[in-house]
């Protein structure tokens, strides 16, 4: 089969022929309908501190079909179409019997969907109904991640609620804030680009990242904010949110900042200010979003805006590393 692989720091994921893969036990191949391209992946083929091993096929946002099953596979079947929860783990702590996979000791990330064909443990898989796309499925893992973080915001109804950040992650937290009961929600970035994107999944505003000030939200929102969520993950954005969220709010970490950042504790305690980060996701995430998804919700579609074939995937993918009109590009192997 071809995959998009990661050979090393600075050099392009290369297309190359690697062997089809072979189930075991609980194991499905999954005959890759649809990926998306992730900020994370990003990072981590480009900064030496995540030790990302030569020869990785990445891609972590995927739905597709089952074509083979292990020996061992109870609940699923070839021709199931799934959207894939990218975390292997043991199957049998609390943690994973309760649906939190990612705080089992034996966790491990995978990825796999920058490929014609994935193999993932039948736990991993969570079904999709006849009326979802691969599309659609592929944008249920950063649904689920944003999800997450508005469940631990504790965001009550009628808050208000300001969003740092329009990628995927932050247009969807924008989604499921104003879905769950915001009253007002701003979104503001470092550019205007995505500002009709914004407002098409729910915001109420666009704050102009010129003017991204605390009176400048204030004014957008009516107060400060109840909740801020920083969406982009870079040094100083910590900082930024505790000056932005209302005393005794919270902030939100969604972002994926790799590198030292600082901030003054002081200007946290004076608010009594809640800083909660958020990783990853649980099961129930997934199928929140997929039921959401099937309901009719149309607006997360919004957030794709490009779909490349796998042969031109390499391109696509160093083409994000700057600045684009692009939001979320999916792969189709």
């Amino acid at each position: 089969m071809q995959a998009a692989v990661f050979k090393a720091i600075g050099q392009p994921l290369q297309i190359e022929q690697v062997a089809d893969p072979t189930p075991v036990g609980r194991d499905v191949v999954i005959s890759v309908g649809r990926c998306g391209i992730c900020g994370s992946d990003l990072h981590v083929t480009e900064d030496p501190s995540f030790h990302l091993p030569s020869g990785t096929v990445l891609g972590h946002e995927y739905a597709g079909e089952i074509v083979a099953t292990g020996s061992a596979v109870e609940q699923l079947r070839a021709g199931d179409r799934v959207a894939v929860v990218p975390m292997r783990s043991c199957g049998r702590c609390a943690e994973c019997l309760t649906g939190q996979p990612a705080w089992c000791v034996m966790k491990r990330l995978e990825g796999g969907g920058y490929a014609q064909y994935s193999v993932a443990d039948e736990r991993q898989c969570v079904k999709l109904p006849n009326s979802l796309s691969m599309a659609d499925g592929a944008i249920v893992e950063p649904l689920a991640v944003a999800l997450h973080g508005v469940k631990l915001s504790g965001l009550a109804p009628g808050a208000k609620v300001l969003v740092i950040g329009a990628g995927p992650i932050g247009i969807a937290t924008a989604f499921w804030a104003r879905r769950l009961g915001a009253g007002r929600v701003a979104v503001t970035a470092a550019s205007r680009r995505r500002e009709a994107l914004a407002m098409e999944v729910g915001a109420t505003c666009f704050v102009d990242p010129l003017e991204n000030g605390p009176e400048a939200v204030t004014r957008a929102l009516g107060g400060p904010p109840d909740i801020v969520f920083e969406a982009v993950g870079k040094p100083g954005l910590i900082a930024h949110s505790i000056a932005q969220v209302r005393p005794r709010g919270t902030v939100v970490v969604l972002g994926l900042c790799a590198s030292p950042d600082t901030f003054v504790p002081f200007a946290a305690v004076a608010k009594e200010a809640r800083i909660q980060p958020s990783a990853f996701w649980e099961i129930r995430d997934f199928e929140i979003a997929i039921d959401t998804l099937d309901a009719g919700a149309v607006a997360p579609r919004h957030m794709v805006t490009d779909t490349v074939p796998l042969g031109d995937m390499a391109a696509a993918f160093e083409a994000l590393r700057h600045r684009t009109t692009q939001c979320k590009v999916l792969v189709h192997p």
